[in-house]
């Protein structure tokens, strides 16, 4: 990747992406890596990231356990020792699961909120003592248009995309005193690798009568054809990285932001339909 305008003022920075073998997370640890940033980089592999970026001397890539808290630990204070301190967290390592809520087991939901949820609280809760000390920092989450409104079919997926959202505006306000950023990342559909077979997890007890096998199909057959550019938003974020006031929300993609406007006009409709009674509650 060439050096662009989004990078030309950019001072140094640490940044520390989770998922940065495949994806989000690879087209951005490629871009910082292209323009002389400093990336700590994981995966459940870090042989997968160094396979796909080569030997660069700003990398540090680790194999980390994103739900393992001690793992996460770990990292951060690797990275810390490493490069001396680190700027940007963006909290991206993340899987979809599809299937009804009678299809999806207790096993699989509680799966995919461990590395969808609470594995970026894990970050986040052990990157936080570094970023008071330094009184800075910038926390990005990857949310999804998913968390904008219900689906059939994808209930758990939209659990923890709409958790991530919620928790995430909830710490901007406990870590501006301290001078911290976040924002929330909330993609559409982006041409990376994450409709691809094998890329999301399909619940094993599917039932007749649901759209769940027809929801995987048309995913699969649509893997390639997404309409936005992965680069586009890594730039996005870099520059995003740079304000001294940026977006608690990024929402990314025509897509996506259609969803989300349509999702905030129904619910403002839906409450002015239902007004009357709603404020008929008091004393």
């Amino acid at each position: 990747m060439k050096k662009n305008r989004f990078m030309s003022d950019l001072h140094e920075k640490v940044w520390f992406i989770t998922g940065a073998s495949k994806g989000f997370g690879l087209t951005l640890t490629k871009l910082l890596l292209a323009n002389g940033q400093k990336v700590s980089a994981t995966s459940r592999d870090k042989k997968s990231i160094e396979a796909e970026t080569g030997f660069h001397k700003g990398l540090l890539a680790l194999t980390v356990d994103l739900t393992d808290e001690s793992d996460v630990i770990k990292a951060i204070n690797g990275t810390v020792d490493h490069f001396g301190r680190i700027d940007v967290v963006v909290n991206n390592a993340g899987y979809m699961l599809l299937g009804s809520l009678e299809e999806v087991s207790n096993s699989e939901f509680q799966q995919s909120m461990n590395l969808n949820v609470f594995a970026f609280l894990n970050v986040i809760r052990n990157i936080m003592p570094h970023f008071r000390k330094q009184h800075s920092g910038h926390i990005f989450n990857y949310s999804s248009s998913a968390g904008y409104g219900g689906d059939a079919s994808a209930g758990s997926y939209n659990a923890v995309k709409s958790a991530i959202i919620g928790f995430s505006e909830a710490l901007a306000k406990e870590v501006q005193p301290f001078n911290i950023k976040v924002t929330i990342v909330s993609p559409g559909l982006f041409r990376t690798s994450f409709l691809a077979a094998g890329s999301f997890t399909t619940a094993k007890n599917l039932i007749d009568g649901y759209p769940t096998q027809r929801l995987v199909d048309t995913m699969t057959q649509y893997n390639g054809q997404q309409p936005s550019n992965p680069e586009k938003l890594a730039m996005i974020l870099v520059d995003t990285a740079k304000m001294a006031d940026p977006p608690l929300h990024l929402v990314m993609g025509e897509d996506a932001f259609a969803k989300a406007t349509s999702y905030y006009h129904n619910q403002l409709v839906a409450l002015e339909k239902n007004k009357k009674s709603s404020l008929s509650t008091n004393f």
